[in-house]
């Protein structure tokens, strides 16, 4: 059977202007990644999602992979759920970035902080009680992600592809090979780790879930790469 390997991008720069770019330790999670790949993989494609963080993602894997690969073709049904808009309906005062960072350092963990805030914000989105509040519903999401995928494996044509994606469309392409519940996507989708592996196993009709949320490359490299937002 051929293989999906759907990788999420690595860490982005939370607290900066741009968040979308890669951070510093995000470039350092792809090249660590693209060399652990180099002995495991012999990718004939590479696909990902539209946004800077997903491109900077597969370069630092082509740069550690030591062997040209493939040039990235975007699919922007892999791009991420607003997830600016998803904390800003939850929170409306957090569109003054100012105020967030205020508020985040007024705890103890301000990151922990934040991504309370930030699953509460989600749960909300996802609810289905407050739809008329975003341009982008949870079950238009997850029917994005599904179509991406399916066009995803008709893209690939039976050979191994390395896409880079989000957390987000991770969940719900897990959620639909495993049957998962909306509660228990949501749950998979806080323990993503930045460049973790999650492996698909496609053949004709059939989809099967290899691997879960790998991220073993970094703890052997640094267990300080590890990183979940």
């Amino acid at each position: 059977m051929a293989a999906i390997y759907l990788i999420r991008h690595g860490q982005a720069s939370f607290g900066k202007a741009n968040y979308d770019q890669l951070s510093e330790r995000g470039w350092q999670q792809g090249r660590v990644l693209g060399r652990w790949l180099a002995g495991k993989a012999s990718p004939q494609a590479v696909v990902g999602g539209s946004l800077q963080r997903h491109r900077e993602t597969a370069e630092a894997i082509a740069s550690g992979f030591g062997r040209d690969l493939p040039d990235m073709r975007v699919m922007a049904g892999l791009d991420e759920f607003d997830h600016t808009a998803v904390i800003e309906r939850y929170r409306p005062q957090w569109a003054d970035r100012a105020r967030m960072a205020r508020d985040l350092q007024a705890f103890p963990k301000p990151a922990k902080a934040f991504q309370d805030a930030f699953v509460a914000a989600v749960a909300r989105w996802a609810s289905g009680d407050h739809d008329s509040d975003y341009r982008e519903t949870w079950p238009e999401f997850k029917a994005r992600v599904l179509t991406a995928f399916e066009e995803l494996v008709a893209f690939a044509d039976g050979s191994d592809v390395l896409v880079t994606t989000s957390g987000g469309p991770i969940s719900v392409m897990v959620q639909h090979l495993l049957g998962l519940d909306d509660a228990r996507t949501l749950g998979l989708n806080e323990v993503i780790a930045n460049t973790s592996v999650t492996r698909v196993l496609y053949s004709g009709g059939r989809r099967s879930l290899a691997v879960f949320n790998n991220y073993s490359h970094l703890e052997a490299e640094d267990p300080a790469l590890v990183s979940f937002r």
